[in-house]
């Protein structure tokens, strides 16, 4: 079963409401959120990152970035940094940007979400695929994501402490 099968499988089962859009190959979030015909800062941009000696999954708006510090603090650890392509490949068989913002059953991975996915109505993001995305109400994405929230993202324009 493909990712999107199985993100398709979950929502369903759980009778979760949820709008899925075809589209041509999106390679930034700028162009995904275009191809959706959404804001985005309602994107949910899922980013794979070792902390420590674990992988962990992040996820924020898509109209964000990760702040660094903030992680480092959240697990006490010096030295964390993105997955390589050949890492993520290789942990989850996805190239980048075509990551669900997932964690158990999913993907293999604790999942961390930003403040900023919580405040808004609706997530949408690219379902294990360059060219397949969901939307969805996010009251419905956190209980399923099931994620720790806590505060980890900068606005786009803002640089790290």
């Amino acid at each position: 079963m493909t990712i999107l099968e199985s993100i398709r499988e979950m929502l369903g089962t759980r009778g979760i409401q949820f709008r899925e859009v075809h589209h041509g190959v999106t390679k930034t979030s700028e162009e995904s959120a275009a191809a959706r015909g959404e804001s985005l800062s309602i994107g949910g941009k899922a980013i794979l990152m070792k902390v420590g000696e674990e992988f962990k999954l992040f996820v924020l708006s898509a109209s964000r970035k990760i702040n660094s510090s903030a992680i480092k603090r959240q697990f006490s650890e010096r030295k964390i940094r993105f997955a390589t392509s050949e890492e993520l490949q290789s942990l989850t068989g996805l190239v980048p940007g075509s990551v669900p913002p997932f964690g158990r059953p999913i993907l293999p991975f604790d999942i961390f979400v930003d403040p900023s996915i919580v405040s808004n109505e609706r997530i949408a993001f690219n379902a294990g695929s360059l060219t397949d995305s969901i939307i969805m109400q996010t009251k419905d994405y956190l209980p399923l994501a099931q994620g720790t929230v806590f505060a980890f993202s900068i606005s786009a324009q803002e640089s790290p402490e």
